[in-house]
């Protein structure tokens, strides 16, 4: 009787209980990886785990798409296993986007920005957040985001074509944007970008590299989906009227010309749905990966042959991709059509391990270097 009056009085108030994660066996074991690394759960029972933002404490916030859920999990014994997973919100329009500044935690729906203040003080009840703006478009093709703030202190919120390809009269369609951390200030700063879920700048420059996903049915093999660097505001990277830099649609390039837009660094494939990446900034993996990309590959949905699903290496020289190779792959086993996984979002940990969520698997993974 004593424990039914408790979880009534919890539910009445409202406080969110912790739960410790779901144990999910997945065969991590089939992934490969470089000499002298590995791969373990880090979380499971995320459900839809897709952008993560690391707190300065440790502790992991997790946005979703199709779930409507923010989480936050926690190593609070230091074993690398989270052993506490907080629901922060339920019910959220794809809250994808997660970002973490000054104590406060940013929260990306489709159309709004919401603030939960002094977030790690409250993760039993977060309370109510404010929303700090609420004006971007209410479409949900491409309507889910990716934030992160940026070295100018701004919020970074793209907003994505509304279809598969269209010319929109609205600047706002196909660009990424910025607000300030009260949500003023929202300018347009690139375009002509069909749906990047993932972007970041770089250590050293602190210009924005981000990924973006390629138009469907032109085939299997175009266009490519890209890398693309951006040293300065305003530009324009061609969508919708040329693709991969090279390749002008059918229908809205006949009047365009290739050459009047920047075009990828990478090429990184058709179809395999780059989103997230992140700049290795660490000291615990080889010296030859200081300052290069590592990228999730999310895989593709409409090729015959599907393609992506892993975790790809692009290494730079003066701003120019000198290599492109895999780094983690084995979500979709060779020679299969079925994968058991679907690789997101990326985000270095202090001790310089990678995690690596998956939507798919309802998981968390942490690639570490051990020696070969």
């Amino acid at each position: 009787m004593r424990i039914l009056i408790l979880l009534l009085s919890i539910a009445f108030l409202g406080i969110n209980t912790v739960d410790a994660p779901t144990s999910k066996a997945l065969p991590i074991d089939t992934i490969k990886l470089p000499p002298g690394f590995k791969i373990e759960v880090y979380a499971s029972g995320v459900r839809n785990a897709r952008s993560m933002a690391l707190s300065p404490s440790g502790t992991l916030y997790v946005g979703t798409r199709s779930k409507g859920n923010v989480y936050a999990l926690k190593d609070t014994d230091g074993d690398f296993k989270v052993d506490e997973q907080y629901i922060l919100a339920k019910g959220l329009k794809m809250p994808n986007g997660v970002a973490f500044k000054d104590g406060d935690l940013y929260v990306a729906e489709v159309s709004r920005i919401s603030k939960y203040e002094n977030i790690e003080e409250n993760l039993d009840d977060p309370g109510k957040p404010t929303v700090i703006y609420e004006d971007y478009p209410t479409e949900t093709h491409h309507g889910w985001k990716y934030i992160a703030f940026g070295p100018d202190g701004k919020l970074y919120v793209p907003v994505g074509a509304p279809c598969n390809v269209c010319d929109k009269k609205e600047d706002i369609f196909a660009s990424i944007t910025r607000i300030n951390p009260d949500g003023s200030g929202m300018e347009i700063v690139q375009r002509g970008i069909r749906n990047t879920v993932g972007f970041t700048w770089h250590p050293e420059t602190k210009d924005l590299w981000f990924t973006d996903n390629g138009r469907d049915w032109l085939g299997d093999d175009t266009p490519s989906c890209e890398l693309n660097h951006a040293p300065k505001d305003g530009m324009h990277f061609g969508f919708p009227y040329c693709h991969q830099g090279d390749l002008l649609d059918p229908k809205f390039g006949a009047k365009a010309s290739c050459e009047d837009y920047t075009p990828p660094v990478q090429k990184m494939g058709p179809h395999v749905a780059p989103l997230g990446l992140e700049f290795y900034t660490g000291n615990q993996f080889p010296s030859a990966y200081k300052n290069q990309l590592i990228v999730a590959l999310h895989g593709s949905w409409n090729r015959s042959k599907k393609v992506g699903y892993r975790l790809m290496l692009v290494k730079l020289e003066n701003n120019k991709a000198v290599s492109y190779e895999p780094f983690a792959e084995g979500w979709l086993p060779e020679g299969e059509e079925e994968e058991w996984g679907r690789p997101v979002d990326v985000e270095m940990m202090p001790d310089g391990s990678l995690l690596v969520s998956d939507d798919s698997a309802d998981a968390i993974y942490r690639i570490s270097y051990v020696g070969e």
